[in-house]
């Protein structure tokens, strides 16, 4: 008989950040397995905050290799809440609209998360933490996001002298 292997325990710490809202934004996330640390960060020229949360999430997801056990901890109450208030489960039993009958904004964004979680049979748990306070992990993700946007004005600045 096989053992399957249990599924690896990651920490997961978010956030996302837009200068102006639609604008330039960056997002940044921290993955901590048993102590050992990733970091990542990246831009998008034109694009709102809600995006840039979700995108957070996405990409840290992304760098997962195997099946896991994930805690996602983010200040989007927006990203948090459709989880734990069960609102993305509404939302795919109503056709992707909202309770105002509305298109949900984001949708191609939600729907590549659910994927990625289901196709990689993670189990993922959100939790709200408190935007700019006394959570490190938040706080460096914040810094990463915001940095990625300082990067993207400097680089579309070099871009636009060289013409």
């Amino acid at each position: 008989m096989t053992e399957i292997a249990p599924k690896k325990k990651i920490t997961l710490y978010t956030d996302g950040a837009c200068s102006g809202n639609p604008g330039p934004g960056g997002w940044g996330c921290v993955l901590n397995y048993n102590g050992k640390i990733k970091e990542m960060s990246g831009h998008m020229p034109n694009t709102t905050n809600n995006r840039m949360e979700l995108f957070a999430v996405i990409s840290g997801l992304g760098a997962l290799k195997e099946a896991c056990i994930v805690e996602v901890y983010s200040d989007s109450a927006y990203t948090v809440n459709a989880f734990r208030e069960h609102w993305i489960d509404n939302w795919q039993k109503n056709g992707w609209m909202n309770s105002k009958k509305q298109p949900v904004e984001n949708s191609d964004l939600w729907k590549l998360l659910l994927h990625m979680i289901k196709s990689k049979k993670h189990e993922v748990t959100f939790h709200k933490v408190k935007g700019h306070s006394d959570n490190p992990w938040n706080n460096r993700c914040d810094e990463l996001a915001t940095s990625a946007i300082v990067e993207f004005r400097r680089l579309n600045t070099e871009r636009e002298e060289e013409k």
